[in-house]
Order: structure tokens, then C-alpha cells, then sequence
């Protein structure tokens, strides 16, 4: 009778453990489609055996109490997730620095219907038409107006590549935002997660489930490494900083720069900004590279082509190859904002120049005033007008008009002076261009056609003092298109006229964005591979689940006759009693 009896318990465990199986099964065809979502599958153990030590036995009799579930296992394979969260974190920086090129280039291939190299070829070709007439008002109305396009192009181009920065600090600023939220939801799931496993007998796979989904995405905005504690929580560090804590979360803090309102993300509790010192999360002193691990992460790839200010001429211009590798150089967006703008810097230079020559003072030091009555003293060294040699426009008087103009100051000061002799002279001196002050800068922020100029072209200088045309003068601009005076950059050691300079600097964009976007290409397929080596372990197939499905339902089936026959035994021998 209590082996009949115990049957009983037999069959209702098999029905029982089925049953959870199903619930178990069906959960992960419920979830097939959940991002994230790992299987779970169940692993089925005899539950204890009772030993009766019977001396009339030959061996001790044992009588098994059936079938338990010994577990329900949350498969994981943490040297693949290891790999695809570094090789997703990585394939997204150089996807972010090949997007952020890419739209470069299009600012530069594409504005307004026109490639910017026939904006170019136009200037160039109206100085050619110049240089064979200077005085011909035809001519200097098409230098005016080709003039005016270029300055207006270039400054939509430039305004374009600072309108991309801010929007790429926008994403910056949000980015933080993300991984600010996402370190605080896996705070809040290690409290979860270990409160519920505290007992050893339950495991949080739900919960597990969410926060490894928030370590992937985490894993693909900055460069991460966590570990797994005893008690189930999960400690993480960025760019080697402690920021999910077993007791808080170390939030990323943003810095304002007030001049360009660009965002600099950085550690508040190692920073002491009432002193101005920040301590910022990324190092951009040490190179890009996968051997130092240093190329992880879009946040830094944001951070890095955004670059921290607005770029300009001085940014390139002078600089050995190691200071501009080690700021300039560092960021797509900066070198060609600089770039760019050292390649209009030298060409309304070279312009303004010839129609407006000048020459170094070299006589003695003279006292005088300007204009308006200030006091100024003429010494050696100076830049003042070339008169001897400049040409005048049609109205003849000194000093002849720049082409190109700073809005912040005049080309020349007027300087009132009286020499040895006691003569009255008037010389005209150079306003050089600011160390600091952009307004006094020939660069793109600062720039415009001379309005005198384009009111009246024939204010152009084209004629000598003595009323000549001065040919001379025009086939110097013309020739001076065909001249190598410029560099790219320091990295590049040969010249190249201001065509092959805007070449070079185009090619430098193209072959910048086929590294960025060959690098992501490969990565996005080494990604791919690691993620189905994944799947294969944490992904539910809808195929392999119905088959278990059938498995335990068959095993449900069998149980409950199982009881029935029991039941029905039980049933006869009673009654026969």
C-alpha cells in the first residue's frame, strides 16, 4: 500500500515539474521576439531517494519520490558578451567619425547645386580676365562679383561646419544624458536583483536580462569594464573611472565653455571647478588606437570631431607637425575649418597685397598723430604703404582700397609726421592683423567684399600714379594662382597653388572618411559574428522551443496516466478488501 501510495507522489511530480517546464517553454516563445530577452531552459534531477536497510534484503532498497527541477538556467557566455560590447563600442566610434566626415564633405561637394571648386575656378578666371584689361570696367565688375560669390560662399560653408558642431554638441549632450540614465537603471537593478537572490533559492532572470541590455548599449557609448559581485551586483568603470558603485552612481557632469557653449564631459568628484579645474573623462593625449584601447566608445568619437572651439587660419598656419597632430590634427572638423580657412586667409592676403602693396620702414623713428588726434610713433620694422609703387584706383587717391576688408579695422592708419627737416608727411601704416581679436583677423568670421568696391568697381586699383594702366599689377594676381606658396598642413612638405590645395584638402576629407568607414564596415561584421555567436547560447529559436513544448506536454500526458493507472490500481484493491 505505500508503494502504491507512494506512486502517487511520483506521477503528481512529473505533472507538476511538466507543467513549470511548459510555463518555462512558453515564456520563451512569448519573448522570442524581445531584445535582449535570454532563454531559459530547464534543467530536470531526480528528486531524494528513501534507502530501507532491510536485513533480509541482499542490498538496501531504495524508493525514489520522483522528479524536480534542480534548476532553470540563464545561459550567458561572458567571454562573448565581453567581445561584443568592446567590438560594438569600438565599431561605433569609427561609424560616428565617418558619419561626422561624410557630412563634411558634403558641405564642400554639394552646396547649393555647385561643387565650392567652381565658386573657385570662377575667381580665378575673372583675375585672368582682369589681367588683360585692369582698367576695363567689364572686368572689374566680374572681380567684384566673383569676388562677393566667394565670400559668401565660403562663409556658408564655414557657418555650415559650425552649425555641425553645435548639433554634434547637442548629440554630446545627450549621449551624457543616456549614460547617465543608464548607469542609474543598473543601480537600481543590483538593488533589485540582490535583494531577490539574497535567499540563494530564486534567480532574477528578468532583471539580469535588463541590465546586461543596458551594458550592451552602455558598452556602445563609452569605454567600459565591469565585474560581477558575490551578492549578484554589477560594478562599473568608464575610461577607467569608477561610475556604477555598489553604493551610488558618479553621474558625468557637463562643462559649458561660455564663449562657444560647447560641452565638455567630465568627473565632478575629481574636478574642483570653483578653482576651474576639471578633471575631463577622455585623454586625447594618448593616440587613437586599438592597442590602447583608446578608440571605443561614440561619446569620445563626438567629443574628438567636434573638436573644443571654433577653428581658424592660426590653428594650422605656423604650427610644427607634432603641436598640430597633438591638437589641430586630432579632429576632422577642426583641421578643416582650419584648412579651409587658411586657404581664403592666403588668398585675400595675396589679393589685398598686390592691389594694396606694402614695405617695411626702415627710416628713423618719427613722432606724429593720426587723424583723429591720437599720438603715434613711427619706428623701424613697420609696415606702411608701398606708394612708390602702388597702383590707385579710378578716383587716384591714397591709399589705394583693399578688394577684401576686416570688419573690425581699416587696412592703413594715416600718420601725420614731421621729419629731420621739418617737412609734413603723411604715412600710411599697415593695421596688422590681431593675435586675439578675430574682427581684426582676415579670416571667415571677420570677412567682406570692400563696399566702397562694390558700389563703385572702378575703385579697383588698376592704374599707376601717373594714369597708366597697370598691367603689371593684373597679370600678378593672375600669376599668382599658378604659384606654390601653400601647404596643407604640417604633416604635408610640399607646396601647391590655391587649386591643389583645395584638391588636397578634399582628398585628405575622402581618404579620412574611407579609413572611418572600411574600419566600421569591418567592425560592424566582426560584430555581427560575435552577436550570432551569441545568439546561439542566449537566443530563443521558435523551432527548438515547440519541440520542447511537445517533449513536456508528452511527459504531462504520461504523468497524469501514469496517475490514473495508479489510481485505478489503488481503486481495485480497496474494493476487492
Amino acid at each position: 500500500m505505500a508503494n502504491g501510495m507512494g506512486s502517487l507522489y511520483i506521477g503528481a511530480s512529473g505533472v507538476r515539474n511538466s507543467q513549470n517546464a511548459l510555463n518555462t517553454t512558453a515564456n520563451n516563445v512569448a519573448n522570442v521576439d524581445t531584445v535582449g530577452y535570454v532563454r531559459q531552459q530547464v534543467l530536470q534531477a531526480d528528486q531524494h531517494y528513501i534507502t530501507f536497510n532491510t536485513k533480509a534484503a541482499i542490498s538496501n532498497q531504495q524508493a525514489g519520490l520522483g522528479v524536480s527541477i534542480a534548476d532553470v538556467i540563464h545561459a550567458r557566455d561572458i567571454f562573448l558578451d565581453k567581445a561584443y560590447r568592446s567590438e560594438s563600442g569600438r565599431q561605433a566610434f569609427y561609424e560616428t567619425c565617418f558619419s561626422a566626415t561624410n557630412e563634411l564633405y558634403t558641405y564642400f561637394q554639394e552646396l547649393e547645386g555647385e561643387a565650392f571648386q567652381n565658386c573657385l575656378s570662377d575667381l580665378s578666371n575673372s583675375f585672368e580676365e582682369f589681367a588683360k584689361d585692369p582698367a576695363d570696367s567689364v572686368n572689374q565688375n566680374l572681380v567684384m562679383q566673383k569676388a562677393s560669390l566667394f565670400i559668401s560662399r565660403s562663409q556658408a560653408i564655414y557657418s555650415s561646419l559650425q552649425a555641425y558642431q553645435s548639433n554634434l554638441n547637442t548629440k554630446i549632450s545627450n549621449d551624457i544624458d543616456r549614460i547617465n540614465e543608464l548607469g542609474n537603471d543598473i543601480y537600481k537593478l543590483n538593488l533589485q536583483i540582490t535583494k531577490i537572490e539574497a535567499g540563494g533559492v530564486e534567480t532574477a532572470m528578468d532583471l539580469r536580462d535588463q541590465r546586461d541590455n543596458a551594458l550592451d548599449e552602455l558598452a556602445s557609448l563609452a569605454n567600459i569594464s565591469y565585474s560581477e559581485k558575490w551578492d549578484g551586483g554589477v560594478t562599473v568603470k568608464l575610461e577607467g573611472v569608477d561610475f556604477v558603485a555598489p553604493s551610488m552612481v558618479y553621474e558625468i557632469a557637463k562643462y559649458r565653455d561660455d564663449v562657444t557653449g560647447f560641452i565638455t564631459p567630465y568627473w565632478p568628484q575629481m574636478s574642483a571647478t570653483q578653482r576651474g579645474q576639471i578633471s575631463e573623462i577622455f585623454n586625447f593625449g594618448v593616440d587613437i588606437s586599438p592597442e590602447f584601447n583608446t578608440d571605443i566608445g561614440e561619446l569620445k568619437a563626438l567629443v574628438m570631431q567636434r573638436g573644443g572651439k571654433i577653428a581658424d587660419y592660426r590653428d594650422v598656419e605656423g604650427l610644427d607637425a607634432k603641436t598640430y597632430n597633438d591638437s589641430t590634427g586630432i579632429s576632422v572638423m577642426l583641421s578643416t575649418e582650419a584648412e579651409f580657412d587658411q586657404l581664403v586667409h592666403q588668398i585675400v592676403t595675396t589679393i589685398n597685397d598686390m592691389l594694396s602693396p606694402n614695405v617695411e620702414y626702415t627710416g628713423a623713428d618719427l613722432s606724429g598723430t593720426t587723424e583723429d588726434g591720437t599720438a603715434f610713433t613711427l619706428t623701424a620694422g613697420m609696415n606702411i604703404l608701398d606708394e612708390e609703387n602702388c597702383s590707385v584706383g579710378s578716383d587716384g587717391e591714397l591709399p589705394p582700397r583693399e578688394l577684401f576688408v576686416r570688419v573690425g579695422t581699416e587696412r592703413y592708419t594715416a600718420v601725420n609726421v614731421t621729419d629731420a627737416e621739418g617737412n609734413q608727411k603723411t604715412y600710411y601704416v599697415y593695421n596688422e592683423e590681431s593675435a586675439t581679436d578675430t574682427s581684426k583677423m582676415y579670416t571667415l568670421r571677420s570677412l567682406k567684399v570692400n563696399e566702397e568696391i562694390s558700389k563703385q568697381p572702378a575703385l579697383i586699383p588698376s592704374l599707376k600714379q601717373n594714369g597708366e594702366v597697370d598691367y603689371a599689377m593684373g597679370n600678378a594676381i593672375s600669376t599668382a594662382w599658378q604659384s606654390s606658396v601653400l601647404t596643407l598642413n604640417p604633416n604635408v612638405t610640399s607646396g601647391c597653388t590655391f587649386t591643389e590645395y583645395y584638391a588636397q584638402l578634399i582628398g585628405e576629407l575622402g581618404t579620412a572618411g574611407s579609413v572611418y568607414s572600411t574600419t566600421a564596415d569591418t567592425l560592424a561584421n566582426t560584430v555581427s559574428s560575435v552577436d550570432y555567436q551569441r545568439q546561439q547560447v542566449i537566443g530563443v529559436s521558435s523551432d527548438e522551443e515547440l519541440t520542447k513544448m511537445i517533449q513536456y506536454q508528452n511527459a504531462y500526458n504520461a504523468s497524469s496516466r501514469f496517475i490514473n493507472v495508479v489510481s485505478e490500481m489503488l481503486d481495485t484493491l480497496i474494493n476487492n478488501l
